[in-house]
């Protein structure tokens, strides 16, 4: 099949509107039902996967595991206990039984999450008993005698304390260099450790000796061997230096075989069908952090030279994957707006496009009986699990077809226009429904996370509860963002707030001009990255008639031992009192807020360990003293994405009536 045909086929999958279809509100939004995690059965005949939801009037997010056969028919929830939540679901090397994790049946806030096996033929699932702690991660055998396990250490337990003492808090004591991590605050020394499980005895041993943390095992195609990863440095918390390493299955507990040596963040090894080679994902020079290319790479099973499989793509790759017979190895490669599912010989060579277009692949599973299932999603068409067999894409899951059916999103394009000293810069434009082309319409610049990641043409919730109500909206990539090569993204390095406000300013500029955007009428908005960018961009420009910064820091110093990126700001910032004019240039908004004139919302969680709360608390003080139009809105309990569902139709329904307020007749 042709790479057009590729294309059209997905194009076909695709809610198709009719003339009678209604605009799309925040409330649809809210329906949206997320499918991830799919796993092939070793015949290739079913997938299993989660899907994800929202009950807006019990206030809580449930996820449960599906199956559905690869033809699309069948499609049928496996586990089916309310209030409870599954993950991770996979099938055993001989297709009888499911494993997936959770917490359920336990009610104590922080459960652990255990193993659990679903048997196909029918039955209850039951769970894996004799693990203490909290399983992440698991992968069978090939023979499915034997497991792999993640497992989180388990809580200390204090045997001598006294009952009525066991409820009384103990001090928090930090000997951590990084030792704060959103979702989970304050570290302690417990570690993620691999772990042999034998299903049948019950008998649970450390694979690797030492004390680190460890992820992403893999079985050698004989059995014998595991694949992990792991930073095993003097400090571990001073870098992102994680290995491929390679532990023996006859000999748990002892050290592990080294593979690769790079000082950036390896990771992601895949085994070749011979078990002679292990494809990985290899990482960037350390001090390009986010910002640098990550390449595919092989390297001997046994020990020896890494071979980089695509030196010339100077594009980022993910999620290796061996083709059956071994000649070639798959992944998703990130291209400017797009993900794509690529190819190249084990030898190395030409990287093979199999599947591109106007959409996004991500999370492949292993070919199985020459398929292999993936998840694919548009701007308008939220992740759904397709097959890629014979060169054909073809989709399995409907999970958002009902909701979708006679909804009308507008449309969407890419465009490419010029920044300030000539570089050429790409991003989208959002037209909502009933878009007048005659007149220019109320606008809002869309800023994205990271700052090295992009926009694309992926479903993104974002720019859609703004396109609900009414607005253009301009979504580009600057300069740092990925997607477009490895220079591009580093001239975003340590220069938070230059280059990219350009960027993003050139994309007002060029609506404006093609007579898109009312000039008199932009809003600004942005989270995390995004938000930071916001407030870079209204202490630049005073255009802006209103601003939503959302999870954003403007004076950076705030961040130096209070957030999570203490590795982060090392590599590419330096200490304060060693680069104080440097963290100084990035700290303007805050420092020189003055120039500010934006009436702005600012958006954060309460337990934001990401970006805490203090930096929007400074900035809300800075403008509210200077009797700048501003308000702060925290949500309790809530860490750097918001998770609760009444939170979330908050927040979009806020965003969108402070919008409204300034850019509204």
């Amino acid at each position: 099949m042709t790479l057009r045909l590729v294309i059209t086929a997905i194009a076909a999958a695709a809610i198709s509107v009719s003339a009678q279809a209604r605009p799309v509100t925040i409330e649809d939004l809210l329906k949206t039902r997320t499918v991830s995690s799919p796993s092939l059965s070793p015949d290739g005949s079913m997938v299993v996967y989660t899907v994800s939801s929202i009950d807006l009037e019990e206030d809580k997010n449930t996820t449960h595991v599906w199956i559905a056969n690869i033809d699309g028919s069948g499609e049928r929830q496996l586990t089916l206990r309310e209030g409870e939540n599954e993950s991770s679901p996979r099938f055993s090397p001989d297709g009888s039984q499911i494993g997936f994790l959770s917490s359920r049946g336990d009610e104590e806030e922080d459960a652990p999450t255990r193993l659990w096996l679903l048997p196909l033929n029918g039955g209850e699932a039951r769970p894996v008993e004799g693990i203490e702690g909290s399983v992440s991660d698991f992968v069978w055998s090939p023979d499915g005698s034997k497991m792999a396990l993640i497992v989180k250490d388990p809580e200390p337990k204090d045997d001598e304390a006294e009952d009525e003492d066991k409820d009384r808090p103990e001090p928090i004591v930090i000997d951590r260099y990084r030792f704060k991590e959103d979702y989970t605050g304050y570290l302690d020394n417990r570690r993620e450790r691999l772990w042999l499980f034998d299903p049948a005895t019950g008998a649970l041993e450390r694979l690797a000796d030492g004390d680190f943390d460890e992820s992403d095992p893999t079985f050698s195609p004989d059995g014998t061997e595991v694949a992990f990863v792991s930073n095993r440095t003097a400090e571990p918390d001073r870098n992102s230096n994680t290995d491929v390493w390679v532990a023996s299955v006859s000999a748990p507990g002892a050290a592990p075989r080294q593979l690769t040596v790079h000082p950036g963040t390896d990771g992601s090894p895949a085994w070749s069908p011979d078990g002679d080679w292990i494809a990985y994902v290899h990482g960037a020079d350390p001090q390009k952090i986010w910002y640098g290319v990550t390449p595919l790479a092989v390297v001997p099973a046994t020990g020896g030279e890494p071979v980089i499989l695509t030196p010339t793509l100077d594009r980022n790759v993910s999620d290796p994957l061996w083709t059956e017979d071994g000649s070639a190895v798959r992944m998703i490669v990130e291209d400017d707006g797009r993900q794509y599912l690529a190819q190249v010989s084990a030898g190395g060579g030409a990287v093979e496009q199999l599947a591109a277009g106007d959409f996004v692949l991500r999370s492949p599973t292993a070919v199985r009986g020459g398929t292999m299932a993936l998840l694919s999603s548009t701007n308008f068409t939220p992740n759904e699990v397709f097959a890629f067999t014979g060169g054909n894409l073809t989709k399995v899951t409907s999970q958002n077809d009902e909701w979708l059916e006679g909804i009308e999103f507008g449309s969407v394009s890419m465009a490419s226009f010029p920044s300030e000293d000539g570089t050429e810069i790409h991003g989208f434009i959002y037209l909502p429904p009933g878009h007048d082309p005659r007149a220019p319409q109320p606008t809002t610049l869309m800023l994205h996370g990271g700052p090295a990641s992009q926009f694309d043409y992926s479903w993104d919730s974002e720019p859609l509860w703004q396109v609900a109500a009414g607005y253009v909206v301009l979504a580009p990539n600057p300069r740092g963002s990925t997607g477009r090569g490895d220079a591009f993204a580093m001239q975003g390095h340590s220069r938070w707030g230059d280059l990219d406000v350009d960027d993003v300013l050139a994309a007002v500029d060029d609506a404006v001009a093609k007579g898109i955007a009312d000039p008199d009428r932009l809003g600004v908005g942005g989270w995390s990255y995004g938000g930071m960018l916001t407030n870079y961009v209204i202490a630049s420009d005073t255009r802006f008639k209103a601003a939503v910064s959302g999870a954003s820091i403007s004076n950076i110093f705030t961040g130096f031992g209070h957030d999570e990126y203490i590795r982060e700001y090392i590599a590419e910032i330096g200490t304060p009192w060693e680069n104080f004019e440097g963290w100084m240039a990035i700290s303007y908004p805050f420092f020189q807020n003055q120039r500010i004139v934006t009436p702005t919302l600012f958006i954060v969680g309460e337990e934001d360990v990401n970006v805490p709360t203090i930096a929007s608390e400074q900035m809300y003080q800075a403008l509210r003293h200077r009797g700048i139009d501003t308000r702060l809105v925290i949500y309790p309990g809530e860490y750097h994405g918001i998770s609760r569902p009444s939170f979330q139709l908050d927040r979009m329904q806020r965003w969108n009536a402070w919008l409204d307020k300034y850019l509204r007749d």
